[in-house]
């Protein structure tokens, strides 16, 4: 890519993109509260403190993301400023508290950690060397803002731990509605937020980080895409979950424990505030103005892809934040703001319930 290929030249980073609102504390209060409520009634049933989001794993991965030789000024930003390679940690999840039946189709979540990162860094992380990336399988977020997004999980949270059967039902129904919305054209965010996902292979899916960030100079969101063949041949792939509650990481075992895999890292750069807002994260950013962009690959040799070692050390002992981050990538808008107070609460409460540090 060079710049010939936007539409108008990236927008520059400064402070003012940002629109704080005089509400956000109070919602952010309410979102940890909810959030930690739905933890503890998890822990006080499983004896065992998970994520208040994402707490199910269905792959735990170890790779090396190698950033790209003669990326132009606009992409070489950041952790991505100059080429080199970095390990990393992967682990694909689903949004609940519970650890579902995976009958009850979710989004898929990839969190990514980059290790041995150094550089300034944003107020919090200091003394820290991962910089952390949040992906889920979808383009734009279920809700514009941090009070829309504590709406839905206000209702999330009266269901936890409650009717597990009900939910696989649910989810069952949600399918069906949502191939018909699909078959004139259409997807619906929330049918699929609901239990209403394909039940299709999550190493075939391209990620999106939904919400932006600070990329160095400019701003940006990211995409996580499969390239390599074999991921490539599974997009929209059928899985089979019929008696299998843990049907989706069996599957992506069965793949990782044979067969290497890679994905490109991309970035979209900001070029038009008003139809690219920072502050509306569902907003679906146009590519026609601005492309996702490789910037990265990740590879990933042959590995278990699961275990209750890995578990014990990536589910159990690390926090994935986009707030453990440089500062060229801070991140950006009312859901990343309300994410720092979230996030932070759940990880404390977690290693205090377990008695385990985390390593950040």
């Amino acid at each position: 890519m060079n710049t010939a290929t936007l539409s108008t030249a990236p927008v520059r980073f400064d402070p003012s993109v940002e629109t704080v609102t005089d509400d956000e504390a109070k919602t952010q209060a309410e979102l940890v509260a909810t959030l930690l409520g739905m933890s503890r009634t998890m822990a006080d049933h499983t004896g065992h403190a998970a994520r208040s989001v994402h707490a199910k794993s269905h792959g735990l991965l170890h790779g090396e993301l190698h950033v790209l030789d003669g990326l132009p000024e606009p992409l070489a930003q950041g952790l991505f400023a100059a080429p080199r390679s970095y390990p990393v940690v992967m682990r694909l999840s689903t949004p609940p508290a519970e650890m579902l039946d995976d009958r009850v189709s979710l989004p898929r979540g990839m969190a990514l950690k980059v290790q041995g990162v150094e550089g300034e860094r944003v107020e919090g992380a200091e003394g820290g060397h991962t910089q952390d990336f949040l992906f889920v399988d979808g383009p734009v977020f279920p809700a514009p803002d941090a009070k829309g997004f504590l709406k839905s999980l206000k209702l999330v949270a009266g269901t936890t731990d409650k009717a597990p059967n009900a939910k696989r039902v649910l989810s069952s129904v949600l399918q069906g509605v949502e191939k018909v919305v699909e078959a004139v054209g259409g997807q619906s965010g929330t049918l699929i937020a609901m239990g209403g996902h394909p039940e299709t292979h999550p190493l075939g899916a391209t990620f999106f980080s939904q919400v932006p960030m600070r990329y160095g100079a400019y701003i940006a969101k990211l995409q996580l895409a499969p390239v390599s063949p074999n991921l490539l041949a599974l997009e929209g792939k059928p899985i089979d979950l019929h008696d299998k509650p843990d049907g989706t990481r069996e599957a992506v075992v069965d793949l990782v424990r044979q067969q290497p895999a890679e994905w490109e890292l991309r970035v979209q750069l900001c070029t038009d505030l008003e139809r690219m807002p920072v502050e509306d994260a569902s907003v679906e950013w146009p590519q026609e103005l601005s492309p996702f962009v490789a910037v990265a690959r990740i590879r990933i040799g042959p590995q278990a892809g699961w275990s209750d070692d890995l578990a014990r050390e990536i589910d159990d002992g690390m926090a994935f934040n986009p707030w453990h981050a440089l500062a060229a990538h801070r991140p950006l808008g009312n859901v990343m703001r309300a994410r720092k107070a979230a996030y932070a609460a759940s990880s404390n409460y977690r290693s205090e319930r377990n008695g385990c540090p985390l390593h950040r």
